[in-house]
């Protein structure tokens, strides 16, 4: 996670999360903490409100007469939380999600199984149509305890340059725009 704590005032700090678009270097691995252990209810919940209603997220049955023996966390609660726990490396500063490409799931996640995340910068480019904004492209790789992968994929997201972030551009002591 990157934090900073910025000066606002005599002796005032207020925390500053993320990346701006100059901060990011092509080749440069971030780790993302903490790791998030899978539970019972995050599956069941997730299942449930994605409407996925195959049997295998769902019933402790039909996952033990499966090939794996249990059942099988939802692959898009896996997505998700790898996605959250990049948040704060990758996009929280950013001004939208360009799209994701490429996922790929290699090995199963179980209930009690914990993720780990990294993301690897592949590119970096200015925008064209937006000089105060950049494109930055990441492989983010999800692997569980024992280090196994169980999920990749990859993220364009779209980055302001230092001095054109949201908070860069608002007074956040009322909320309001400079």
């Amino acid at each position: 996670m990157v934090a900073i704590a910025k000066e606002i005032g005599a002796g005032r700090f207020r925390e500053d999360v993320g990346r701006y678009y100059e901060d990011f270097e092509v080749g440069a691995v971030y780790e993302h903490r903490p790791a998030r252990t899978l539970t019972e209810s995050d599956n069941t919940w997730f299942t449930l409100l994605t409407m996925n209603t195959h049997p295998i997220h769902l019933d402790a049955e039909y996952g033990k007469a499966s090939e794996f023996g249990q059942r099988l966390v939802v692959s898009t609660l896996a997505l998700s939380v790898l996605v959250g726990m990049s948040v704060s490396d990758i996009s929280q500063k950013a001004i939208a999600n360009l799209g994701w490409t490429d996922i790929k799931i290699p090995a199963p996640l179980f209930v009690g199984d914990t993720l780990y995340a990294e993301s690897e910068v592949l590119s970096k480019r200015e925008s064209r149509s937006r000089p105060e904004q950049g494109i930055v492209s990441v492989r983010t790789i999800g692997s569980k305890q024992g280090g196994e992968v169980v999920m990749s994929f990859e993220r364009t997201v779209l980055v302001p340059k230092r001095g054109f972030g949201v908070e860069d551009l608002m007074d956040q002591t009322s909320g309001d725009r400079r």
